[in-house]
């Protein structure tokens, strides 16, 4: 990762430098079992190690990252009982989202979506797994700000540090299921139908998320 600030001013520091992090996570550039060292981040960033703490110490609190000692924070794995009640709660919070936002949509709004899944075809076919996993997210929130709830959005922002690294490192091996899902949402968007939207986006996390599933049982059978 290579980061580049300007100078800012010290109180807003803290702030940035945790929205970075938060960036990475949500989008996947950080994976389960991933280091962060804090002076190595502090050396990119070019600032101090106290910002970069004080972002760190409130991911964990956040749980989107463990520290097992000062010199051992990692993003962490998800267990199969952890990942099953967080599909549960994405089902219901994100279907209220898709479900709003389609009685809500206007054309515009309908041709941004259209635009990312676009994009985010062009780059599983060229195996942009970051450009990928960047496009999905976008997707996923871009229903909740058409639906117009910003509460809702806090509540899922937290629940996607913890999915951003999940679903990075089994894109790939998902293959298509991670976008195709996506369709049916789509249509119904544009039908106007926020029923079948709700349908729609449980089908894209609950199949689409089956790869997640198989990957987390897998490892869990292992260890």
């Amino acid at each position: 990762m290579h980061y580049q600030l300007d100078t800012l001013e010290h109180d807003n520091l803290g702030s940035t430098v945790y929205q970075l992090l938060c960036n990475d996570l949500l989008q996947g550039r950080l994976q389960p079992g991933a280091r962060l060292k804090i002076r190595e981040l502090a050396e990119q960033l070019g600032t101090s190690v106290t910002p970069v703490r004080d972002a760190i110490l409130r991911l964990v609190q956040e749980q989107a990252l463990a520290m097992q000692s000062p010199r051992d924070i990692r993003v962490p794995y998800m267990t199969v009982e952890r990942y099953l009640e967080i599909r549960a709660i994405r089902i219901r919070l994100e279907g209220l989202a898709a479900e709003t936002a389609a009685t809500k949509a206007q054309p515009a709004d309908i041709a941004r979506l259209e635009d990312i899944v676009a994009r985010n075809a062009v780059a599983m076919t060229a195996q942009d797994i970051a450009q990928g996993c960047a496009l999905n997210q976008q997707f996923h929130f871009a229903l909740v700000d058409i639906a117009g709830l910003p509460f809702l959005h806090g509540i899922l922002y937290r629940i996607w540090l913890q999915m951003g690294p999940l679903i990075a490192a089994v894109y790939q091996q998902g293959g298509s299921a991670m976008l195709d899902y996506h369709y049916p949402v789509m249509a119904a968007m544009r039908q106007g139908d926020g029923a079948a939207a709700a349908l729609a986006i449980g089908d894209d996390i609950l199949s689409g998320g089956q790869a997640i599933l198989l990957h987390l049982q897998a490892r869990q059978s292992a260890g």
